[in-house]
């Protein structure tokens, strides 16, 4: 498993196989390019990434190497002009093709950074409130294409996005090409609006699973490219709801990755365009939980009491990316929202409720809710049996491939460390460093 890259200067180094001492060197050899000379070293550059913001005359010499404009440098200031940290395509602009290609190009990268801001997620998020669709005037060019092959892939998309977790680990390339033919489909045009309306609507479902499998194999960036084109082909089929679900997987990214305001600001924005009862019922969930994140507990609490009460509204058919919301899924997610709101003993009976309410079939929830449980528990001071919890979510996770649940428990674990003479805490950390031997150096 990669580690999180956390800077943008260090995805933009990685990105050209560049160490931190290779970047430094590229660096002073600029400077005498300039007629001039640079110090830079290694430990300069981990500065650098470590949040401390280059001087100027340091920012000119990054731009050199990275060939990127004087121009630019200023305009969008550090570190967002540096390659990689990209601002997002406008809605409406008649490019969704264009940013399913480029989803579809980052499907090598194995990168683990968030290319784009998180201010650059709500401005997303605006554009879908306020942007309304028009179709693609070039869309009925090049050869036709046959609606009944159109069929075959809604009903095959369909089988793949459905398997159960333990399963679809297995079908990433699966995924990846039905996604492929779809944008092949809609770059050769040749179809009237109706059917290029379920092949934006294909392409946008498809382009949320793959989003999900990246996600869940911490390749944070091209998730985050592939929800990016979620959003413009929904946008492009006039489906609202759907669109609404990929903001919102964008903004469960950004919570897991500890930027709350950043969810809180496009959910926001989510939830003005949002029709189904189901669909504002899970977009109010993960918006109080953001909240809690931020310690800001009315919003929070407003926010659980109106999810509850859209869940129970309505009997109509939730939208399929979110039919798996259900009672196990509030329940749970109150109980993360009074952890991280200082109430540990309340946030048990909720998420053990929820644990108990969760089918078999959804396996990697229960391996992150599981963590929750235990998390719960370790704070009420039941550690043998928070550790016993932790061992289960780990081996879940470990089964079904999930390498971000992984890591969850890994960071879990540190927590555990004053209580290493406790029962079932050595086995737990003795299991997690068998996944992170890097670890041992620093447990001992």
């Amino acid at each position: 498993m990669d580690d999180l890259i956390r800077h943008p200067l260090a995805y933009a180094r990685q990105l050209r196989g560049w160490s931190q001492s290779e970047l430094a060197r590229q660096m002073r050899d600029a400077a005498r390019r300039r007629g001039l000379r640079a110090g830079t070293s290694r430990q300069r550059v981990s500065v650098w990434e470590r949040r401390v913001v280059p001087d100027a005359f340091s920012q000119a010499l990054l731009g050199d190497v990275f060939d990127v404009p004087r121009e630019q440098i200023t305009a969008l200031g550090w570190p967002h002009w540096l390659p990689g940290h990209e601002i997002p395509v406008a809605l409406g602009a008649g490019l969704a093709v264009v940013v399913l290609r480029k989803a579809l190009l980052m499907g090598v990268d194995r990168r683990t950074f968030l290319a784009l801001a998180p201010a650059a997620v709500g401005s997303l998020a605006l554009q879908w409130a306020t942007v309304e669709p028009a179709w693609a005037a070039g869309a009925t060019g090049g050869r036709a294409v046959d609606p009944a092959f159109v069929d075959r892939l809604e009903e095959s998309a369909r089988a793949l996005t459905g398997m159960p977790t333990a399963l679809r680990q297995h079908a990433g390339p699966l995924l990846d090409g039905h996604l492929e033919t779809v944008v092949g489909l809609l770059e050769r045009g040749g179809h009237p609006r109706a059917l290029g309306v379920r092949l934006h609507t294909l392409a946008s479902a498809l382009a949320q699973t793959v989003a999900w499998h990246r996600f869940d194999h911490e390749r944070h960036a091209a998730a985050h490219r592939h929800w990016h084109a979620a959003v413009h082909s929904a946008h492009e089929a006039g489906n609202t709801d759907l669109g609404a679900g990929a903001l919102a997987d964008l903004a469960y990214q950004s919570i897991w990755l500890g930027r709350p305001r950043a969810a809180v600001d496009c959910l926001g924005h989510a939830l003005s365009r949002t029709v189904s009862p189901t669909a504002r019922s899970l977009l109010l969930l993960r918006k109080a939980r953001a909240h809690a994140m931020l310690g800001e507990a009315r919003d929070c609490y407003r926010a659980l009491a109106r999810s509850e009460k859209l869940l129970h509204s309505t009997a109509e058919p939730a939208p399929g990316w979110c039919a798996w919301m259900s009672h196990a899924d509030l329940a749970v997610d109150t109980g993360r929202c009074l952890i991280d709101l200082g109430r540990p003993r309340r946030a048990h009976d909720h998420i053990t409720e929820g644990v108990g309410l969760l089918p078999d079939t959804r396996d990697k929830t229960k391996a992150v809710f599981l963590a929750y449980e235990a998390e719960s528990l370790l704070a009420r001071g039941e550690v043998q049996q928070a550790a016993d919890l932790a061992r289960r979510s780990l081996g879940l996770a470990t089964r079904i491939g999930a390498s971000r649940c992984v890591r969850q428990i890994r960071d879990l674990s540190g927590t555990f460390a004053a209580y290493g003479s406790e029962d079932g805490v050595g086995l737990l950390r003795h299991e997690v460093l068998q996944l992170f031997p890097q670890d041992i150096a620093m447990a001992t």
